[in-house]
């Protein structure tokens, strides 16, 4: 959901300036080998699986197969999770993490002789999450996975949790994308007054004519929301430098080319977000059968935390947990790593270690 900014800025480091490249590769190298799993029972996979008829990428990480199975579904759209690989190298000792770019994202954009995504609906990589998840199922011999759905993603994550809550051992919203039908003003009213008090004008005139209500927007107004969001909020603006960006460039696993890539797969992806606009996370149901929980970030703008509690408030789960991420406005996960894992290991992982069954012969 912050797809224009990150466009821009994924463009710009696509092109460096001199002398970045040779301290891109020494801390590319240094983060090769702070990702090296050595351990006896460690799996580390990366490769394409046919998903929905195309070669989709996927990734497999943990020092023990042992361990609970966190499948992650990530956002944007089209924002790949498997840039933060050194930033969250202390999750794998505790999950197998599942990283997965989906269909218009990333590597999976970058396949080779990958001439077109087919069908870039929610529809469409709905489905696709639900074969990624049997496929995980399937190599990593388990029953159920932690479903772990940050931002974007979240959308996705709350219907898996809903309609197949047998393949989920639990669900973990991060950046929780709450949709209610466009009823809920109050971001878009506190941007407004954010940006009167910048005297930034130019930007007020663009949310303005914009309007309030989303399901009028088209995919460039979102893009154009989100980066005003992020850009005028000194936290997350700060994040995106600090977090994102610098993940971007000194990724182990991307090269200059797949950069342009991510920024090419963010705007692409931008076009399935005007047919969520009249989405209804309440009308679609709050009952949820299996564990629920959200980390939020105490001051995120772009995913309203208040929203997101809110909606927690009405949910009803056999167990369920809202927790907030100090200091951290959008990328609370990836802000602080080691704040969210706390999080997991104290909240989450009990429960799934206790239901972990493996998959029947």
């Amino acid at each position: 959901m912050i797809t224009a900014a990150l466009v821009a800025a994924a463009a710009t480091l696509a092109t460096p300036v001199a002398g970045a490249l040779g301290h891109r590769r020494l801390r590319q190298a240094a983060g090769a080998r702070q990702m090296r799993i050595e351990t006896p029972n460690g799996i580390d996979e990366q490769g394409y699986v046919r998903i929905g008829g195309i070669e989709q990428w996927i990734s497999v990480r943990g020092e023990d197969r042992a361990n609970p199975v966190m499948l992650e579904i990530h956002g944007g759209p089209g924002a790949s999770n498997s840039i933060y690989g050194p930033r969250t190298r202390a999750w794998e000792k505790h999950f197998t993490i599942v990283r997965w770019d989906m269909r218009g994202t990333g590597k999976t954009l970058r396949r080779p002789a990958a001439d077109h995504q087919g069908d870039l609906s929610f529809a469409r990589m709905y489905e696709d999450a639900v074969e990624v998840t049997h496929h995980v199922r399937a190599r990593l011999g388990t029953d159920r996975v932690v479903l772990v759905a940050n931002s974007f993603g979240s959308a996705f994550g709350l219907r898996l949790a809903r309609q197949y809550p047998d393949l989920y051992s639990a669900y973990v919203g991060t950046d929780q994308s709450v949709h209610d039908a466009g009823r809920d003003h109050r971001a878009y009213r506190a941007l407004l007054v954010r940006l009167e008090a910048a005297g930034k004008r130019k930007e007020l005139a663009t949310l303005e004519e914009m309007g309030p209500d989303r399901r009028t927007w088209t995919s460039e107004q979102y893009g154009a929301y989100a980066k005003i969001v992020a850009t005028s909020d000194p936290l997350t603006f700060a994040t995106m430098k600090s977090v994102v960006m610098k993940s971007l460039w000194f990724s182990p696993l991307h090269s200059l080319g797949e950069l342009g890539a991510l920024g090419k797969g963010m705007k692409l992806s931008e076009q399935i977000l005007p047919a969520t606009a009249h989405f209804d996370d309440w009308a679609d149901g709050t009952t949820f059968d299996l564990p629920f929980f959200i980390f939020q970030g105490d001051q995120d703008v772009l995913t309203p935390t208040h929203l997101a509690q809110r909606f927690f408030d009405d949910v009803h789960a056999p167990v369920k947990s809202f927790a907030l991420i100090e200091d951290a406005s959008h990328f609370a996960s990836f802000r602080h790593p080691e704040q969210f894992l706390h999080l997991m290991l104290t909240k989450v992982r009990p429960l799934v270690t206790h239901q972990r069954q493996p998959v029947a012969e």
